[in-house]
């Protein structure tokens, strides 16, 4: 059984693709089999090809694959089968020590697991030859942020003793508001609550700025109707319209728009409490003109479509509910850095009520260094052209296919000229996937 044992950890191995680990299995497996001679001589190397692992022993004059179908290895003479009936002392010591072993590897084998993701959790793994449904078609999203965020500081009080009590404390436009008082805040109207509850008294407000924590004391003052407030506007949610770039075709895990999604005023990334991503119904395009973007206007249908996880900026990701039939069949290789180049390309987009369309763009400027802005796409398509007069938002997230294979996606358009905007590369978007947080399906 002990060998079974093996062929277990040997996937757990293979699949976490860290050699080292494949390096360390070798030798507690070399010490158990010369600590049982009589199933084997010894251990003579491991062979490893793609995600199989192969153990190859010399027994006697013959080399020959272990056999993992049954209790031991079987040798040609067919004596070396072993059972558990029949175990020495010896061999009883050699399979508590196996056994010892085993726990360990597995450990590490969990260790390397998590040492592959970096602290935000993302892959730390090469995208190159990843296949992906190149989407194209347009999802609602609707944020609700993990604290709120500041996003105007005003004064508040009567008469000429008006001030900003927030302000004096050191808070400041796109600070977030985790807790006051110890206790979480997840709107702003819970916000609001706990200020009004204070009575006057000094509250403790827990505060989030440039991805550093810090606590102030704050002194709410009654405004002229005698509500006690600290000075502040403040956000809880945020939605819109965008393109989804990329899904897993056997998770349904999804990343869109290619960019951050920002507070309006703050212009900070929003935190993300929650999120869920809705049907869009799209219902009219503002062409966009040199200085003035267009966009892509439409509702929400109310159907909900999945779960937005996390914002970053690359982009947003989340877990579709079901993928459309239709797009099963979009399958492309994710390779853009060290693939990319000028010249033609071509994006998938939806526009308006023709669907998800093939449109042709031209590839530009490469900086494959940056995390964003990578190179540059000009629409080229005259029926694009026609119809939006460039890049308008919405679009942000459109992938893009340059031969054959999905190479990045749209994020941003120029406003001095609408026929050009940004792109980003494909494994920048898939290196900031939060994976440990989106949920698999059981």
């Amino acid at each position: 059984m002990w060998i079974v044992g093996i062929n277990k950890i040997y996937k757990i191995l293979s699949n976490s693709s860290i050699d080292k680990y494949n390096i360390i299995l070798y030798h507690v497996c070399a010490i158990i089999t010369i600590k049982n001679k009589k199933i084997v001589s010894y251990l003579r190397k491991i062979v490893t090809h793609k995600n199989s692992v192969m153990l190859q022993i010399k027994s006697g004059r013959k080399k020959r694959p272990a056999s993992f179908g049954g209790g031991g290895v079987k040798c040609k003479n067919g004596k070396a089968a072993l059972k558990a009936k029949n175990m020495s002392k010896t061999k009883k010591s050699a399979a508590m020590f196996f056994a010892a072993a085993v726990f360990a590897v597995i450990v590490m084998s969990f260790s390397a697991v998590g040492a592959a993701f970096d602290e935000n959790g993302s892959s730390a793994a090469s995208a190159e030859g990843q296949t992906l449904i190149a989407a194209g078609v347009p999802f609602g999203v609707r944020l609700h942020t993990d604290g709120v965020i500041i996003v105007n500081l005003t004064k508040v009080g009567s008469g000429e003793e008006m001030n900003s009590p927030a302000f004096e404390a050191g808070l400041r436009k796109g600070d977030i508001i985790l807790s006051v008082g110890g206790k979480h805040i997840g709107s702003a109207k819970a916000l609001c609550e706990a200020v009004e509850r204070s009575q006057g008294k000094v509250i403790s407000v827990q505060i989030k700025r440039g991805g550093k924590e810090k606590t102030v004391d704050i002194c709410p003052v009654a405004d002229g109707s005698g509500v006690y407030k600290i000075g502040v506007l403040a956000r809880d949610n945020a939605a819109g319209i965008g393109t989804i770039t990329f899904i897993d075709p056997s998770t349904g895990i999804f990343a869109g728009l290619g960019h951050g999604i920002c507070d309006a005023d703050s212009g900070e990334l929003i935190p993300v409490s929650y999120g869920s991503c809705e049907q869009v119904e799209l219902t009219d395009i503002i062409k966009g003109k040199n200085g003035a973007p267009g966009e892509l206007r439409g509702y929400f249908s109310g159907r909900k479509t999945g779960k937005i996880i996390s914002n970053s900026h690359a982009g947003v990701f989340g877990a579709l509910s079901e993928v459309d039939d239709s797009l099963r069949g979009e399958l492309y290789t994710a390779c853009g850095r060290g693939h990319i180049h000028e010249g033609k390309a071509y994006i998938f987009t939806t526009v308006d009520g023709s669907g998800r369309q093939k449109y042709e763009v031209n590839i530009s400027a490469i900086d494959e260094s940056g995390e964003q802005k990578n190179f540059i796409v000009e629409i080229t398509d005259k029926e694009l052209l026609a119809k939006t007069g460039g890049i308008v938002q919405g679009m942000s997230g459109s992938p893009i296919i340059q031969d054959e294979a999905l190479v990045g996606a749209v994020t941003h358009v120029m406003i001095s000229d609408p026929t050009r905007g940004y792109g980003i590369l494909i494994e920048n978007m898939l290196s900031k996937m939060n994976l440990r947080s989106i949920p698999m399906a059981a």
